[in-house]
């Protein structure tokens, strides 16, 4: 009978490294994807500049009226728009700093 160590057995199971280099031009139609995307973020940041000021107006009618549930509605609308827009402008930096440090785990 062949007695093996368990360090033996761990080097004969280990998985080959693997590696992954992401990079949109390697596949056809990322230029298509991509101005896709970009589309789509300038649509989302006119949609929040829409909130904004509907939200304003909302809060302003809500406040000058004395309805403090239509002012806490605009207020809540221009807030969450305003992050909204935040997000959206700051969403590449956002992840390519999520991609370099997913890349530093070891």
């Amino acid at each position: 009978m062949i007695h093996l160590s368990p360090a033996t057995v761990v080097a004969a199971l280990a998985l080959p490294s693997v590696s992954l280099h992401p990079n949109a031009s390697d596949l056809p139609g990322s230029n298509v994807l991509s101005q896709l995307t970009n589309g789509i973020g300038g649509w989302a940041l006119v949609a929040a500049m829409i909130g904004v000021v509907v939200g304003a107006v909302m809060w302003a009618f809500g406040h000058y009226s004395q309805n403090w549930q239509q002012a806490y509605n605009g207020r809540k609308g221009v807030i969450v728009s305003g992050l909204a827009a935040v997000l959206i402008g700051g969403a590449p930096p956002i992840i390519n700093f999520l991609v370099q440090k997913g890349g530093t785990i070891r």
